[in-house]
């Protein structure tokens, strides 16, 4: 149930949440007040009937002993809604006004000389309506009489009505209006947060000198946009100074690694110098692989875009990798294709993706070449161990090995993808994994023909 009502709270959003809050906040007191209104309204209202009717009978009870000024008190005008009775000591009906004329007493109340009591009750000669009831006690020379006087609820009840129905339709216009409202201004106040958040999804490590947009008003958003470049400025410095660190290291390692290569080829041959000369060729290309990946995270990729024919890239690749791995069946099927880019970057991807297919394959490569649609396409396929599809997105991150098979044991150094990725991007191409029919990996590159 929980967790039902919190993914019910994230579908709503903070605009639906604070609507809806604000709608149920002003229903509620509106209920509240509106039956405080009502209760109140009807207390006065009765309340002065109560008055009204008291009044009534005192000056009725003032005019006993004259019956001219009886008679003109006892009928009501047109607009009266009261009711009079006078009673004798047994409780007949001495006089009544003409609304009862021959009926009964309309209340059981009898009080004594000088006392007032009240009652409500509904009148079957009045249609059964409610009526407010006062009951006086007089004492007169003819001996104790008592003044009943009523009138009518009807003009309060049609009043509260009239209350309950303009409260039934104004509060609901009132729940929908602050409701719309709410969510109006949410949104509006929202506007900023909501501009920050499409600034931060733009910002990558690539440019982090990105700042997010910081609001006019001096508010909590404002705060915490500043808060928030405070911190892009602090990541920024720190990733500023790794890529410092790592460009200067791998500048420094060159030469003393050149040096150390060429006092192995001054030794001669052997064993344990052929091992030392391809752990020393693996640094350097660990060493070159991190000073390129240095400078395209600072400056981005360089390209210098000139005519190249792809296909004598890939016929130069396929010799080389023929003549380093005799043991394995190297095939090339290309067509004569040329586009616009980096003659040097794109022989380096084509070099790092071949590597990588000799690394993990057991006994072909294959390589082939094709333009179809205004791309270049070019696929690398072995017959290895293959890429899981669950993998095939964590090739291309940096110093990723998925299992033993691509270990560091084979002489990876987990940068060949991320930087052939990495151009072929600047290139304005894509590249991915696919499984090949032999069992192994298929690395499909795509390159556009017009740039």
């Amino acid at each position: 149930m929980r967790r039902h009502a919190e993914r019910i709270r994230q579908r709503l959003g903070v605009r639906m949440r604070s609507a809806l809050a604000a709608s149920a906040v002003v229903a509620v007191a509106s209920v509240l007040t509106g039956v405080a209104f009502v209760l109140a309204a009807r207390f006065i209202l009765t309340r002065d009937a109560d008055q009204d009717v008291d009044d009534r009978a005192a000056q009725i009870a003032g005019t006993l002993g004259d019956e001219q000024a009886l008679a003109a008190m006892i009928q009501p005008s047109l607009r009266d809604s009261a009711v009079v009775q006078i009673l004798g000591a047994d409780g007949a009906v001495l006089r009544s006004s003409t609304l009862l004329n021959g009926a009964p007493p309309i209340s059981a109340l009898r009080p004594a000389a000088g006392e007032t009591r009240r009652e409500q009750r509904r009148l079957a000669v009045a249609h059964d309506d409610a009526f407010r009831i006062t009951a006086l006690g007089v004492a007169t020379a003819d001996g104790p009489r008592t003044v009943l006087v009523g009138r009518s609820l009807d003009e309060i009840d049609d009043g509260t009505e009239a209350a309950i129905g303009a409260l039934a339709i104004g509060l609901p216009l009132l729940t929908v209006t602050v409701g719309v409202a709410t969510f109006l201004f949410v949104g509006r106040s929202l506007r900023p947060v909501d501009a920050m958040r499409r600034q931060a999804d733009t910002i990558t490590g690539r440019s982090l000198h990105t700042r997010l947009p910081v609001p006019p008003a001096a508010d909590e958003i404002a705060a915490l946009a500043a808060t928030m470049n405070g911190m892009l400025d602090r990541i920024e410095a720190a990733t500023a100074a790794q890529r410092r660190f790592v460009a200067d290291a791998s500048h420094e390692l060159r030469s003393p690694l050149s040096t150390v290569l060429a006092g192995l080829d001054l030794l001669g041959e052997g064993p344990h110098l052929d091992r030392m000369r391809r752990e020393g060729d693996r640094m350097a290309r660990l060493v070159a692989d991190l000073l390129l990946l240095a400078r395209v995270d600072e400056k981005g990729l360089q390209l210098r875009r000139e005519d190249v024919d792809l296909d004598d890239l890939v016929y130069l690749e396929r010799e080389r990798l023929a003549a380093e791995h005799p043991g394995l069946q190297v095939t090339a099927r290309t067509a004569p294709v040329r586009l616009s880019g980096d003659p040097h970057h794109l022989q380096r991807v084509l070099r790092n993706l071949v590597d990588n297919a000799a690394r993990y394959a057991k006994h072909t490569v294959e390589v082939t070449l094709e333009a179809r649609d205004g791309t270049a396409e070019v696929t690398v396929t072995d017959d290895g161990p293959g890429i899981a599809p669950a993998d095939r997105s964590r090739v291309f991150d940096r110093f990723v090995r998925l299992d033993a098979d691509r270990s560091r044991s084979g002489g990876g150094t987990g940068l060949g993808l991320p930087i052939a990725r990495d151009i072929v991007t600047g290139h304005g191409g894509t590249l991915t994994v696919e499984e090949a029919r032999t069992g192994g990996a298929t690395l499909r590159l795509c390159l556009p023909l017009t740039r």
